[in-house]
């Protein structure tokens, strides 16, 4: 039984299926893979219990060593640039119609921020050099590697805190906060090397400035896709990573929208604790996103695999997955009446 465990993440790989299915298809099909992630998945769990049954202390410690969940992962690298290079050559079909093309660019977008970014985000929190290279290399995919330094070393500290640009206020629409998110969290991002750099006694714009080499790696790769199969080859995969940016930045919106953690003196804020993240149990969310929904405990404890993440009861709860979630977060009055609500409640409790 335990071996047959980590096979319930396989369900993520659905995602490179049906776009390569959408590479190789014309009309409706090549939506597929948002058809899954933004109609059947939210329908699904509208019927589908969340679960908060979490490992026992013996289970985690066995599950958490196992190298399959880690090669779960570790093969989403290469696929996903085995895909990239299928869509270079799937847009480029003769005769594709405004549909078609549509459709492929969204395909991509989504292995790009379900993949690229979602499991980069993961992999940048291991210890392991290699794991971290895997996490660039995923990051890069989606021109988004400053998310890297960012995510790190500025919303882990800040989260849920007015310095963060990566948490969403209460009242502040999806759509305001991808422009402010994006924005300063780049920014943010340039600030953080800045200062390491002058730790280190270095000119800002130095070789040892990682955001400075992020830009240089990310412009070599956009000239090359152009040079190597066209400048519109290139503007559509440009499209492609922008969805996958937008679909990281709507997850970060309903992850800890509306919470804030206590100012203690000034400058300084109470502990990150489960309660200043969202939390979701639903099941087919939480496998296709590899325990991403369970938000809460990695904030609790970031350097945790994804595979050993668990419920705390006193989490704030969302009423359904992340797919769902990030679908109802585009209307922003039904948004704001269902989470308003709930931020009331805990307020009260």
């Amino acid at each position: 039984m335990k071996r047959i465990r980590p096979l319930k993440y396989l369900l993520a790989y659905t995602l490179p299926a049906l776009a390569y299915l959408s590479f190789h298809s014309h009309g409706w099909l090549t939506f597929a893979p948002v058809i899954e992630a933004f109609v059947l998945i939210p329908l699904f769990e509208i019927f589908l219990s969340p679960s908060t049954d979490n490992l026992t202390e013996i289970e985690e410690e066995i599950i958490r060593e196992d190298p399959i969940y880690d090669w779960m992962i570790y093969l989403i690298v290469p696929l996903t640039y085995l895909l990239a290079f299928d869509f270079f050559s799937a847009i480029q079909e003769p005769g594709l119609s405004t549909t078609d093309t549509v459709g492929r660019i969204t395909a991509m977008g989504m292995v790009c921020g379900t993949f690229g970014i979602n499991v980069g985000h993961e992999l940048g929190h291991r210890k392991k050099p290699f794991e971290r290279l895997l996490a660039k290399l995923l990051l890069l995919s989606s021109f988004y590697m400053h998310f890297y330094i960012e995510h790190n070393r500025g919303h882990h500290k800040n989260v849920s805190t007015p310095n963060d640009p990566a948490s969403s206020r209460k009242g502040e629409t999806v759509f305001g906060f991808w422009i402010r998110s994006i924005v300063y969290s780049y920014l943010s991002a340039w600030q953080l090397e800045f200062d390491r750099m002058k730790k280190l006694g270095k000119a800002r714009f130095s070789l040892s400035n990682e955001m400075f080499i992020y830009q240089l790696i990310q412009a070599v790769v956009a000239i090359t896709i152009g040079f190597a199969f066209s400048w519109q080859v290139l503007g559509f995969y440009l499209l492609s990573a922008a969805m996958g940016i937008l679909l990281l930045e709507t997850v970060n919106y309903i992850e800890h929208y509306g919470l804030q953690r206590n100012e203690v003196s000034a400058g300084r804020y109470e502990r990150v604790m489960p309660h200043h993240s969202w939390n979701s149990n639903h099941p087919v969310g939480r496998l296709m996103l590899f325990e991403l929904s369970r938000h809460s405990d990695h904030h609790f404890l970031a350097s945790k695999k994804y595979q050993i993440l668990k419920n705390y009861d006193d989490a704030p709860s969302m009423p359904t997955g992340y797919p769902g979630m990030m679908v109802l977060a585009l209307f922003p009055p039904l948004w704001f009446r269902i989470m308003h609500d709930r931020i009331k409640k805990l307020e009260l409790a």
